[in-house]
């Protein structure tokens, strides 16, 4: 992806210690164009890190050279009050830029330099939640659990990245490190590796191969990682083809899934286009997938129950009216499946709390309709698989890196009508 600029200097380029004779006749060479650099300053620029860029884009026909991109580096890092994810971008283009900046007089160790081949972050956090299902002859069911989540990568060469997520949990109600896992349907206090994939970029194309997370409907419908592949290509229009082995019950709270017998892990092949531009995105996604299971769930899936197959279409669309308000909708239904087989979801989002920015908030409403033939692992921590219903939420950055978090939902089971509710609540540490 070719990124050049020849106006936006004007306004970049202001850093004290620089004159424009010197910048035009510097000795150092060009940044290639397809060096990460400028997506990293895009992005800073984005986030209003550098300003000055107008539409925050490269513009003009020329390459920006080693020097020049040193200078917008220095001007980042002399701004205090930036993310933690801005933050790091500036540490790794000050690392890769350090000699150019050691000229201009700010210094950079030879330690920064190699500090971001290998970065931990994570999470440690406690959940809260109290459901009520009356399709149950034990209704209320309360838990409470401690996740201790790791997510290391490392940095191979200038387009790949090895990522990993290792997870371990307990049950704190029970108190419980049975290593077995029996204390609870979800919680296993060994570490488990949850995913574990390559990660290569090449201009507007990106990569995926191993154990990686959903790229396509991650939320209405699939909450888990695929082993397989999955690339995706393209800039405003990004069209993304994934295929490999899906884990039909796993952590999944769709119940009718769990409860099937047979195969318990599908064939998946899926393609998905989004668009995105502005304050649009719209976008479609097709998935076929093949399991005994779908045959073992009975007339609940098909009525002739022969039927092993799962094809689902959805649709979602996604409008930001300013920085805060946004209003979104996915929709999806399986073909193969005779009942329960259409899922849906209208959100309205208010701002949204930010963990490196202390006292950010943000709330929002939703509508859930969640088929269970079709939502087989829908991310939401209210509504589940099988339920209908409203659930709104809030959530509130405590301190630096801890935010807090409440949501509630109250609808209905689809196949019954029978009250279901859940109230839940989460505090997370981020590091």
């Amino acid at each position: 992806m070719k990124k050049t600029l020849v106006s936006a200097l004007t306004t970049a380029l202001v850093v004290g210690a620089a004159s424009t004779t010197f910048a035009a006749t510097n000795p150092f060479s060009d940044v290639p164009a397809d060096h990460w650099a400028y997506d990293a300053v895009s992005q800073l620029a984005a986030d209003g890190v550098i300003e000055g860029y107008g539409d925050s884009t490269f513009k003009g026909n020329q390459n920006i050279t080693r020097y020049e991109m040193a200078q917008m580096v220095a001007k980042a890092m002399a701004k205090t009050d930036v993310s933690a994810a801005d933050k790091a971008l500036i540490d790794k283009l000050a690392a890769e830029f350090s000699d150019e900046l050691n000229t201009l007089g700010v210094r950079v160790s030879n330690l920064e330099r190699n500090a971001d081949k290998v970065k931990w972050n994570g999470e440690a956090r406690y959940t809260y939640t109290s459901t009520r299902d009356k399709s149950k002859e034990d209704s209320k069911s309360n838990d409470d659990e401690l996740l201790l989540r790791l997510e290391p990568s490392a940095e191979v060469n200038r387009n790949w990245h090895v990522n990993a997520r290792l997870d371990a949990s307990t049950d704190l109600a029970k108190d419980s490190t049975d290593p077995n896992g029996s204390h609870g349907d979800e919680q296993d206090t060994d570490v488990t590796l949850q995913r574990l994939w390559a990660d290569g970029q090449y201009g507007t194309t990106n990569i995926k191969i191993g154990k990686l997370p959903m790229q396509i409907d991650n939320n209405l419908l699939f909450d888990d990682e695929i082993s397989g592949a999955a690339i995706t290509t393209g800039k405003d229009l990004k069209v993304t083809l994934q295929a490999g082995r899906f884990d039909l019950k796993g952590d999944t709270n769709n119940e009718a899934v769990n409860n099937a017998t047979g195969d318990d892990t599908a064939n998946m092949q899926s393609v998905g286009l989004q668009y995105g531009k502005d304050k649009l995105s719209i976008g479609a996604g097709y998935h076929h997938l093949n399991s005994d299971a779908f045959t073992a769930m009975g007339t609940s899936y098909k009525s002739t129950q022969d039927e092993d197959n799962a094809d689902i279409w959805s649709a979602n669309l996604h409008y930001a009216f300013d920085k805060n308000v946004a209003l979104g909708g996915v929709y999806a239904e399986n073909t193969k499946a005779d009942d329960y087989k259409k899922a849906g979801t209208v959100e309205l989002d208010y701002k949204g709390a930010e963990p490196a920015n202390k006292g950010t908030w943000g709330a929002y409403a939703a509508y859930r309709y969640l088929g269970q033939n079709v939502a087989f692992d829908p991310s939401y921590d209210g509504a589940w698989a099988g339920t209908k219903g409203w659930e709104v939420g809030t959530n509130y950055t405590l301190f630096k890196n801890t935010v807090a978090s409440v949501k509630y939902f109250n609808g209905e089971n689809i196949d019954n009508g029978k009250d279901a509710e859940k109230l839940f609540g989460r505090v997370e540490f981020h590091f």
